[in-house]
C-alpha cells in the first residue's frame, strides 16, 4: 500500500522521503577535516590575567585559598614577608612571616595565571582588639606598618592614656602609637597658685684704717693697715666714717680711719598666678624680665672693628603645671614653680676696648634662684603647700694684724670684723579647680567702675580716681512698693 503527501500539488512516496532524511542525519554526524597547524595558531585566544585580590594578614596566621581550577606553579615576591604552599592541584596556604607588603601569583599547567593576591601582613591584633574592647568599648586599634593606630572616643584623658600604655606594650614603645583617640567632654583644670617669699639680711662691719710714718733720720718707715671685709667681699661704706690724725713735729705722722656699718633688709617677694588648662595639657606663666649677657664677639676682617654679642637670660616667677582628672574631682598634678632675681653676689665684671685708649666695663649679675616641683594627687578644691623650702646663710671674718690685734683693748685699732646673716623662705600654695565656661557678663575686671577724677578734684583734693570698684547694682523703680527713701530707726 502506497501513502501520499501532497505540498503544492507535488506527490512524493513516503521511502523517498525517509531515504532523505536520514541522508541528511548522516551529513550533520560527519566531522569537519582538520585544519592546518597555521590556522590553528592563527584562532587560538590567549587567557586573560586573573584579577588582583587584596589580602591582610596578621604575623604567624594562615589562610586558605580555593583556586578555580587546577594550579601547577606558585611565584611570591618576598618570600620574608609571606610564604605560599600548594596543598592539592586547587587548594593552597598562605603565611604571614614579618611585617610588610607582598604578592603572591598562581600559575597553570600551561604558564596561564590563576589568581592572584596582593599581601599586607600586619601584627595580629585580635588579642588586643579584645582586651580594649572589655575595657573601652569605644576603641579601635589598626595596624599601620610597624606601628598601631588607635581610633576611637573615650570619657576622659586617662582612659585615652591607658589604651596608649597598652598598645605601646604590643609594639614594644610609645613612638610606634598614633593616638588619635577622642575625648568626649575633656575637663579644664583651674589652679590658684600662691608663691611666697621672704628674705631678711643683716650685715656689720666695723674696722680702723691704721696708717703711719716715721722718720729716723734719712731713713722713712711707713705703715698701712686697711679692712678688707672678706665675709662680704666690699665695703658698706665707700667713704670714711670717722678719722683722726696727729701731726706734731718731730713726731710721727698718724691717720686713723673708723668704719663702721650696719644694715638690715628685708625683701617680700608674692605673686598669684591663676591659670586654667585642658586635662593632659600644660600651661605656663612667667612674670619678670629679661638681662643682658655678653655671648661672645664680632669683628668685621675689614674694619677690624669687634661689637659683641648679646643674649638675654630670663629672670623673675615662672610656674608651669599639667594636671590630669582622673575621676569625678580627683586631679593628678605636676606642678613646678620657680622664683629667680638678680643679685650682685659673685657677679663679674667684663672689660671691653673701645679703642687704644678707652675701655668699657660690663657687670654681668648672677641670678639667685629658688625652685620647686613635685606630682601629687589632690580633690578639686584642696589645697597643697610647699614649705620648708628655708635657707639660712651666716658668714663671720676677723682680720687684723698678726700679735696686734690680739691685745685685749688696743688691738681693735689693728683688726677688722665683718659679720653676714642671710635667710629665705620660699612657700608655694597650690590649689586645683575643675572648672566650667561661664558668661561673659558673670565676670569682672579690674578697671569695673573706675572712673578718673575731675581737674578740680586733682588739682583741690588730689584725688587720683573718683571711683575704684563695682558699683551697686539698682533695679529701676517701676512704682511704689512699700517704705521709700531714707529711714531712721
Amino acid at each position: 500500500m502506497n501513502c501520499w503527501v501532497s505540498k503544492s500539488r507535488t506527490r512524493f512516496p513516503t521511502s523517498a522521503l525517509l531515504l532523505s532524511l536520514v541522508l541528511a542525519l548522516l551529513l550533520h554526524a560527519a566531522p569537519a577535516p582538520a585544519l592546518a597547524a597555521e590556522d590553528s595558531l592563527a584562532v587560538t585566544s590567549v587567557a586573560a590575567p586573573a584579577r588582583t585580590h587584596f589580602m591582610s594578614l596578621g604575623v604567624g596566621k594562615s589562610v586558605i585559598i580555593d583556586l578555580p581550577r587546577e594550579t601547577k606553579d606558585v611565584l611570591v615576591a618576598d618570600p620574608k614577608i609571606a610564604n605560599a604552599v600548594i596543598r592539592s592541584p586547587q587548594r593552597a596556604y598562605i603565611i604571614g612571616a614579618a611585617v610588610g607588603q607582598t604578592n603572591v601569583v598562581f600559575f597553570d599547567a600551561g604558564g596561564q595565571q590563576v589568581a592572584s593576591y596582593d599581601i599586607a601582613v600586619k601584627r595580629d591584633l585580635n588579642g588586643v582588639r579584645t582586651t580594649l574592647h572589655q575595657l573601652l568599648p569605644g576603641v579601635q586599634i589598626e595596624g599601620v606598618g610597624d606601628g598601631v593606630v588607635l581610633t576611637g572616643s573615650v570619657s576622659s584623658s586617662v582612659e585615652a592614656q591607658q589604651a596608649g600604655d597598652i598598645a605601646a606594650r604590643l609594639v614594644g614603645g610609645g613612638d610606634k602609637v598614633v593616638n588619635s583617640i577622642v575625648v568626649r567632654g575633656r575637663d579644664q583644670v583651674m589652679l590658684k597658685v600662691h608663691v611666697a617669699e621672704v628674705r631678711r639680711d643683716i650685715i656689720k662691719q666695723m674696722g680702723v684704717d691704721l696708717s703711719a710714718s716715721m722718720n729716723y733720720g734719712t731713713a722713712v718707715v711707713n705703715f698701712n693697715n686697711s679692712n678688707p671685709f672678706t665675709a662680704l667681699g666690699r665695703s658698706l661704706v665707700a667713704d670714711n666714717s670717722f678719722s683722726a690724725s696727729s701731726v706734731l713735729r718731730g713726731m710721727p705722722t698718724v691717720n686713723a680711719t673708723l668704719r663702721a656699718m650696719e644694715t638690715a633688709g628685708v625683701i617680700r617677694t608674692l605673686a598669684e598666678p591663676n591659670l586654667t588648662a585642658i586635662s593632659g595639657e600644660s600651661a605656663t606663666f612667667i612674670a619678670g624680665g629679661e638681662f643682658p649677657v655678653p655671648a661672645g664677639y664680632s669683628c668685621d676682617p675689614a674694619t677690624h672693628v669687634c661689637t659683641t654679642q648679646i643674649s638675654y637670660k630670663k629672670f623673675g616667677i615662672s610656674l608651669n603645671f599639667t594636671p590630669v582628672v582622673l575621676s569625678e574631682g580627683r586631679i593628678s598634678l605636676r606642678v613646678m614653680t620657680e622664683v629667680s632675681e638678680l643679685s650682685n653676689d659673685q657677679a663679674i665684671t667684663i672689660s671691653q676696648a673701645l679703642s687704644s685708649n678707652s675701655t668699657n666695663s660690663i657687670v654681668i649679675p648672677s641670678i639667685r634662684t629658688r625652685r620647686a616641683e613635685t606630682t601629687l594627687e589632690i580633690p578639686s578644691g584642696g589645697s597643697m603647700a610647699m614649705a620648708g623650702l628655708i635657707q639660712q646663710q651666716t658668714k663671720q671674718a676677723v682680720n687684723g694684724l698678726p700679735g696686734l690685734d690680739q691685745l685685749p683693748v688696743l688691738g681693735a685699732l689693728f683688726r677688722s670684723q665683718d659679720y653676714v646673716n642671710n635667710e629665705t623662705e620660699l612657700m608655694v600654695l597650690v590649689t586645683p579647680y575643675v572648672v566650667r565656661a561661664v558668661a561673659q557678663k558673670e565676670l569682672s575686671r579690674p578697671d569695673d567702675g573706675f572712673a578718673p577724677a575731675s581737674d578740680s578734684q586733682s588739682t583741690l583734693l588730689a584725688r587720683i580716681n573718683r571711683i575704684y570698684g563695682i558699683a551697686a547694682h539698682i533695679d529701676p523703680i517701676t512704682g511704689y512698693q512699700g517704705n521709700f527713701g531714707f529711714i531712721i530707726d
